[in-house]
């Protein structure tokens, strides 16, 4: 230094500069290091800002005046620096100079000209504003005020000689140049040309926030702000950046996650050799190799070789890949702050010591204190770079996540879906991607804990030396303790998860068979179900509460445990060992910084724990088998032949027997190939062999051109009405309109109340069975494919309009004539018109051929239509007279007209002797070709005038959007949740967490007493009752700690949690089926999953930690007002301060988490219900499509979730700004009082503020989450107190036990709506029905035949009259004393998952030999004594694992077991064939022959032989007497008798 600053100039002179009032610092000091440091940190930092800049470019900016005018002030800046050179060797005339003055203004002019580079280059890139020339400005000023400073004293001290005016003067020029450019520097640029701010309506601020407003997030003010003046909507919310959407996110996680699977497939070794002769070869297995092996015999042959290499796809090392280097900045920040967090203790110490020391100058003390406040500012603004950055890994993560399960999702093999149900991937993406989110936040500490654990030893070490080992030796202790505790709150975890998953599966399956429980009045078991599985789940969360409670004792204990043993040992192994307040309040903050990194360890470690959890569920699912999109060869070259099986063999898993053997068809181009067969025989299965749903274990597949399919229970979408049909087709109305016509959809739009615009409700609620399937039918139509696969599409839809359907658009002369179509049907009367049968037996074709040469084969099908056809062939001319008489009678609009919602028509066959009259018209060729003009052409006329749209009313929504709370969250709901608590319980915890703090505080007083003994010299004699007295303090905080943990953990929340579903439970099974259509079932599974999950574990946890911060912030702020009373004039301003940033953070953030939670929902309503409809969506191959809707959802989620998190920035830096304001003033004041303090108070007031930051950062948080958490309480409150049906048991009025006896039903004066403000459904019935007689039901679709069976149970409530059964009105008695004595087997089978006996008899009321009879009447006795497990078979979900007869037989059979006097019978006769269909009418027959019988017809030949036959129209009683009685009347009966054949 001396060689560049000569002899004159010495470097540093600690006279000058430390011990005076007025301090300098030397000129060479000034001149080298003040000069320099900037400059070497701009070249330091140029080359990768400069390599930053050359990857990213945003495009450039235009030159603006601001923009010029920094260029300006650095080129003057560079002109400056050098004239200051110029003038160095102007004066080598005179003497020469030292050579800094050469050195300085070179470097500095260098500097100047790479920071105006800078200004340009960094415009041409785009960027609006530059954070490295900010610091480098910022620096410079900084250093540049020492010699400002110093060149005005030097004035003021030589004002004779004024040698150096020219350096004066350069260097004011300087310091006003480099103001000017740090106060430009603040500024923004307008964005780049061409950019996305520029397009997008509704831009993020922070891509073009300043760097300034990028690290304090001044961008979000602009929306905290709105946020507090109005509740925020969607429509305030800023769009998602760009590169955290789904479509940059998803894909990169699919590469690294394809590249992991790849990998795995080469690893394993190629043994396909061996496997040879053991199966066919790989090609026709129906995989993509998911996993090591592609069929069980290969299975076996690999399991040798996959013990030498068990390598997993690892989907961990994929995340790592995809997110790592973005993750990798934050860890930077987090590295830093770690160094600069032990920083402040050595300012502690210093400024510890300034106190003892006399006669010092006081501005040491002013800036110690203000440093401590710079480096925890500093600390402040690191900390939240570094979580801003976690926390938006962890949203991409779940984005990615979600995207990816959601991807897989639509192709998984059959198999695999039965290995995860649609209630496990669900949690997949709700709980186990929300996971990954938790665990990024902190996945840092896994290394910075470590870190700072290591460097607080080390400074405690160098502070109280060997003795910090014995508190080493404690927190040794303490982590195989907490190890033990993670563990088993780790299996805890998992088993919890399990329970859940039972629980919410179960309520899943309630709520879609909730019409089914309330027919049957089974609700009670169902409910003792439910709560049993919650009973084990609070088992298991109070065993966690238990160890939680150990745990936390064990760390708020284990800083003071350290402390203790470390003093206690410290001052008693030497006697000169003294506990100053130096030494005791520095190594306090030492241990305190210690407890963070300490409670975080074990956290960190479980949420890895659950993560991996979570990872290896993800893992398995994402390696699931998936179809083989070759599996069906849609290339086909066979020219005639549009679908071929080629010795298919089928299974629908690898593990099971085949279902379809031996499969051989071909189905030439154009024709219409029927397929036949009893129940379970395999018609399903074959259809979704030609999709290529199923394992193909042997034979080809292939199948020519697109294909539309119509599987056998319709699956529509919560969507409107036309979007059903077009399925993502553009849309063109003539077409449009010939699609609604063919499917006789026409009038049933004119009855809906937004026409083709009304809503539809999750899975088609709000349609009837009918319209649903005719939905489906004209989604297949509007698709234009060229293979058409109907699975039983005629079943659900009316004799007549089936008839029409066929006519217009399946059969030969219908819209699809031409076109390839396989159709699976029980009804006979279209036999005759189709080209080729195909007859399935168990499985295996029988016969095949047209209907003529398979009547002539006399083989199985022409035996069983020999039974069905009783009638000789009528003559021709005769039928042709009847078909221009039905033209008349049937105008085209008489057909469905449809308003009932839940009415629906399942039948198909019209007859036995209708198709002999179709017979005679084929073979009549002119009549058909003129029949065929008239009908089909689709008509013009109708079309010239498109019928005015119908509007849909606001108020005719069906599904109600989900109703968000806004504003502040009402005291009702936290009374409310103190109740639950109970409020003696709520106030003596509140009290015992104050008894915990005052204990805390007692401990660091006492210790503050302790440390002055060293001034007084009685340190030898007090020690051990210092030690006791301290150590006792201690125990009794834990001791606090412990009973409260204990007693608010595990029994009170509890308790609360406990109450609270219950309630909700009641609530929801109590409501009326109404609710059930206006409310989905995702929005009713997310109260019960989610809102429940936060009141079990969520607000537990924030009450806790609420409580504990908000006594210690409210200690802190006592202590140090009592030791420096001037802090209250402090208090006031900040408290101020706090308070006003926190609500406007609560009302901000609090509705943004609301919004997030609404915006959640949707996510998962689409999920399941894609899920569901998987095998339509991949026929159609609209996969892409559904994954840009869920992308969509999820971005939306994404929306609200990411101004969430920066809201909590947003707030961490300006509430950690007053924490370290609190550290100032408190520093200053303890300055200023240094005389009447002690060094033992200073440092108990310093160390105690340093502490508080964090302190009100987690209470506001805490206040917010509970906020947030807490209208989870409200939400389920909302559902405990859902208007609910009339009682289930009204003692006093409780019919005897043997009512109804004769089974007498009487309606009077009857009418019935279905919701408020509808219409009538039913108007003024007035009829009386004997007991023991059978009323058949008839109807056009609509005409409300439905409704009145609902009636009888009380689903709908008379809107006017009453019914009474045997002289008892049912309006009087309770639900379930009048559900019981009734029986239905409703339209739609439902089976529930458990075993079968579950299903027949919940309430376990009947002996197995009962059960068994009604099994044999039912004709399931065969099937079921088959099964190995026979009455302990277990159904699957829904009954998935029986088919659709078979279902319906299980719901004949509980209607047996039940025997009431009154049957209702709701056409269960739908998919089941006509022998089957027999039978159980013979059941029926024999077997309710003493019963009142009421059944809903739509086949008329079931009820020709009824005691009398009831026709309504429109909700009245058209006709009602005895068949042949209404035959002669020739009205409306006759009428549809003559429609089914049953009359000439």
């Amino acid at each position: 230094m001396e060689r560049l600053c000569g002899q004159d100039l010495p470097f540093w002179e600690a006279n000058l500069t430390l011990h005076t009032e007025r301090p300098d610092l030397p000129q060479c000091f000034q001149l080298t290091v003040l000069s320099w440091l900037p400059c070497i940190y701009l070249w330091a930092a140029s080359p990768f800002y400069l390599l930053y800049l050359k990857r990213n470019n945003r495009g450039y900016i235009m030159v603006s005046i601001k923009n010029r005018l920094k260029t300006v002030l650095g080129l003057l800046l560079w002109v400056v620096c050098w004239a200051d050179l110029f003038f160095t060797f102007h004066q080598r005339q005179e003497h020469s100079p030292p050579p800094v003055y050469y050195v300085t203004p070179l470097v500095l002019g260098m500097t100047m000209l790479l920071a105006t580079l800078l200004i340009q280059l960094e415009r041409l890139r785009g960027v609006q504003s530059s954070g490295v020339l900010f610091i480098f400005w910022f620096l410079s000023v900084l250093c540049a005020i020492v010699p400002f400073r110093s060149k005005i004293l030097q004035l003021y001290s030589q004002s004779e000689e004024r040698s150096d005016a020219f350096r004066l003067t350069t260097f004011y020029l300087y310091f006003g140049l480099i103001s000017c450019e740090l106060v430009l520097c603040c500024f923004n640029e307008r964005p780049p040309l061409f950019s996305s701010v520029v397009t997008d309506p509704n831009p993020c601020p922070e891509s073009t926030a300043g760097f300034l407003s990028t690290i304090t997030f001044w961008w979000f003010t602009s929306l905290a702000i709105k946020g507090y003046k109005k509740p925020l909507e969607a429509k305030d919310l800023w769009s998602l950046n760009q590169r955290d959407s789904s479509i940059n996110m998803v894909p990169k996680l699919l590469k690294e996650w394809d590249k992991e699977l790849a990998k795995t497939k080469s690893s394993v070794p190629n043994v396909s050799s061996q496997a040879v002769f053991s199966k066919p070869p790989a090609s026709t297995s129906n995989h993509v190799e998911g996993a090591a092996a592609s069929s069980p015999e290969e299975a076996e042959v690999l399991l040798s070789a996959q013990k030498a290499s068990p390598r997993q796809p690892s989907f961990l090392r994929a995340m790592v890949k995809t997110f790592g280097p973005y993750f990798l900045i934050g860890s930077a920040f987090k590295l830093l702050q770690d160094v600069v967090t032990f920083v402040n203790p050595q300012l502690l110490r210093m400024l510890i010591s300034f106190t003892k020391q006399k006669g010092v100058p006081d501005w040491w003390g002013y800036a110690l204190a203000f440093l401590m406040f710079f480096t925890a500012f500093i600390q402040t603004l690191i900390l939240h770079q570094q979580f801003q950055y976690c926390f938006v890994t962890g949203m991409n993560v779940r984005t990615a996540v979600i995207g990816a399960i959601y991807r897989k999702s639509l192709d998984i093999t059959n198999a695999a879906k039965r290995s995860s149900t649609v209630g496990e991937v669900v949690n997949l993406m709700s709980v186990d991607a929300q996971r990954f989110m938790d665990l990024t936040t902190f996945l840092n500490m896994l290394w910075s804990a470590p870190l700072q654990i290591m460097l607080a030893l080390y400074f405690l070490w160098q502070n109280l030396g060997p003795s910090v080992l014995a508190g080493v030796a404690v927190m040794i202790l303490l982590i195989p303790l907490n190890a033990f505790i993670a563990m088993k709150t780790r299996s805890y975890q998992v088993e919890q998860m399990r329970y859940k998953d039972e629980r919410i599966k179960l309520m899943n399956e309630i709520l879609n068979g909730i019409k089914v429980l309330k027919l049957y009045a089974w609700e009670k078991s169902f409910i003792e179900k439910v709560l049993t599985i919650r009973q084990k789940e609070l088992n298991v969360l109070r065993k966690t509460a238990f160890l939680g409670a150990l745990s936390t004792m064990a760390w708020t204990s284990a800083p003071f445990l350290v402390a203790l043993t470390t003093f206690a040992v410290y001052v008693t192994t030497d006697e000169n060992n003294v506990l100053d307040a130096e030494r005791a309040f520095v190594s306090l903050s030492l241990f305190n910084i210690l407890r963070f990194p300490l409670n975080m360890l074990p956290q960190v470690i479980s949420s890895m724990v659950q993560a991996s959890v979570s990872l290896k569920r993800i893992q398995s699912f994402l390696s699931h088998d998936e179809l083989d999109p070759e599996s069906v060869d849609k290339k086909g070259t066979g020219q005639e032949f549009a679908a071929t099986i080629i010795n298919g063999k089928f299974t629908w898993d690898k593990q099971d027997p085949p279902v379809l053997h031996n499969i051989n068809m071909m189905v030439p181009q154009g024709s219409l190939l029927a397929v036949v067969g009893h129940v379970g025989c395999g018609k399903s299965s074959l259809i979704s062999a030609l999709l290529g749903e199923m394992e193909k274990t042997e034979g080809d597949v292939s199948v020519r051109g697109s294909v539309a399919y119509v599987p056998q229970q319709a699956w529509i979408q919560n969507a409107t009405l036309r979007d059903n049909i077009l399925f993502g087709k553009p849309f063109q109305e003539p077409k449009y309109r010939c699609v609604l016509e063919a499917c006789a959809l026409t009038p049933d739009l004119d009855v809906l109340p937004g026409g083709d615009m009304t809503e539809i409700g999750e899975k088609g609620i709000n349609l009837s069975g009918g319209q649903r399937q005719r939905v489906s039918l004209a989604r297949a139509l509007y698709s234009d494919a060229d293979v058409y696969l109907l699975d039983d599409p005629l079943s659900a839809v009316d004799a007549h309009v089936a008839k029409h359907i066929f006519d217009h658009l399946i059969g030969p002369e219908g819209a699809l004539k031409g076109k390839t179509r396989v159709l699976v049907t029980h009804g006979i009367s279209f036999l005759p018109q189709v080209d080729n049968i195909m007859v399935l037996v168990e499985g295996r074709v029988s016969e095949m051929g047209s209907y003529q040469e398979l009547l002539k084969q006399n083989g199985a099908f022409a035996e069983f239509l020999r039974n069905y056809s009783l009638e000789d062939i009528i003559e021709e001319d005769e039928a042709d007279e009847d078909l221009l008489e039905e033209e008349e009678l049937f105008p085209e609009d008489a057909l469905s007209n449809h308003t009932d919602i839940v009415d629906s028509e399942p039948t198909f066959n019209e007859a036995r002797r209708s198709f002999l009259r179709q017979i005679s018209i084929i073979s009549d060729g002119e009549g058909a070709r003129c029949r065929s003009v008239r009908r089909h052409g689709c008509s013009q006329k109708k079309h010239a005038e498109p019928q005015e749209k119908k509007k849909p009313q606001e108020q005719d929504k069906l599904i109600q959007a989900e109703t968000t709370e806004t504003g502040k969250v009402k005291a009702t709901v936290y009374l409310e949740y103190a109740k639950a608590v109970g409020l003696v319980l709520s106030v003596i915890i509140c009290l015992l967490y104050g008894c915990q703090s005052a204990a805390a505080i007692g401990a660091n007083i006492w210790l503050s007493d302790w440390t002055n003994d060293a001034a007084t010299n009685h340190t030898e004699e007090r020690v051990p009752m210092r030690v006791g007295v301290y150590a006792a303090l201690g125990m009794a905080q834990g001791v606090f700690l412990l009973a409260n943990s204990m007693l608010c953990r595990a029994y009170s929340v509890l308790r609360a949690a406990k109450f609270t579903h219950h309630n909700m439970l009641h609530g929801v099974l109590r409501a009326p089926q109404a609710f059930f259509e206006s409310t989905p079932t995702g929005r009713l599974l997310n109260r019960f999953s989610k809102d429940v999950d936060t009141i079990d574990s969520h607000i537990p946890d924030n009450i806790d930690i609420w409580m504990r911060t908000f006594w210690y912030t409210l200690t802190v702020l006592l202590i140090c007002c009592a030791l420096t009373p001037m802090f209250l004039i402090v208090i006031a301003p900040l408290t101020l301060f706090y308070w006003w940033v926190q609500r406007f953070y609560v009302a901000t953030s609090r509705q943004l988490k609301r919004l997030e939670s609404v915006s959640r929902s949707p996510i998962y309503s689409h999920f399941s219900e894609s899920i569901t409809g998987c095998s339509v969506i991949r026929a159609y191959g609209r996969q892409d499509a559904f994954v840009q809707l869920s992308d969509a959802k999820v971005d939306d989620n994404q929306k609200s979730y990411y101004p969430g998190i920066v809201s909590n920035r947003w707030l961490g830096v300006r509430i950690e700004f007053i924490g370290n304001c609190i550290v100032l003033f408190a520093a200053l004041f303890a300055v200023t009082g240094k005389e009447s303090l002690s060094p033992g108070l200073v440092g108990l007031s310093v160390s105690y503020a340093l502490q508080v930051t964090m302190a009100l950062n987690w209470m506001v948080r805490m206040t917010s989450d509970l906020e947030n958490n807490i209208v989870a309480v409200e939400r389920v409150k909302e559902y405990s107190e859902t208007q609910t049906e009339a009682p289930w048991e009204i003692e006093d009025k409780k019919p005897p036990a043997d009512w109804p006896l004769q089974g007498n039903v009487q309606f009077k004066d009857y009418s019935v709506r279905y919701r408020e403000g509808l219409d009538l459904v039913l108007k003024n019935l007035t009829l009386s029905v004997k007991g023991g007689e059978k009323i058949g039901i008839v109807g056009r679709t609509g005409a409300g035949k439905s409704s009145m069976t609902l009636c009888l149970f009380r689903l709908l409530e008379a809107a006017g009259g009453e019914i009474t059964i045997d002289d008892v009105k049912i309006s009087e008695i309770g639900l379930h004393d009048l559900r019981s004595k009734l029986t239905i087997i409703p339209q739609e089978p439902v089976l529930f998952s458990g075993t079968l006996r579950m299903n027949l008899d919940p309430f376990d009321r009947y002996s197995d030999e009962e059960v068994w009879s009604s099994l044999e009447h039912a004709h399931l006795h065969k099937f079921v004594s088959n099964q190995p497990a026979q009455l302990q078979l277990e159904c699957a979900e829904g009954g998935e694992n029986l088919s659709v007869g078979q279902r319906q037989l299980v719901c004949l059979a509980r209607a047996l077991l039940r025997k009431t006097r009154i049957l209702i019978l709701d056409e269960a006769t739908a998919a089941i064939d006509l022998e089957t269909d027999d039978l159980i009418q013979s059941t029926i027959r024999t077997q309710f022959e003493e019963c009142t019988v009421f059944t809903i017809a739509h086949r008329l030949n079931t009820i020709m032989d009824y005691t009398r036959v009831l026709v309504l129209d429109k909700g009245r009683i058209a006709e009602f007497d005895t068949p042949p009685g209404l035959l002669s009347q020739r009205g409306i009966f006759y009428g549809m008798a003559k429609d089914a054949g049953l009359v000439q």
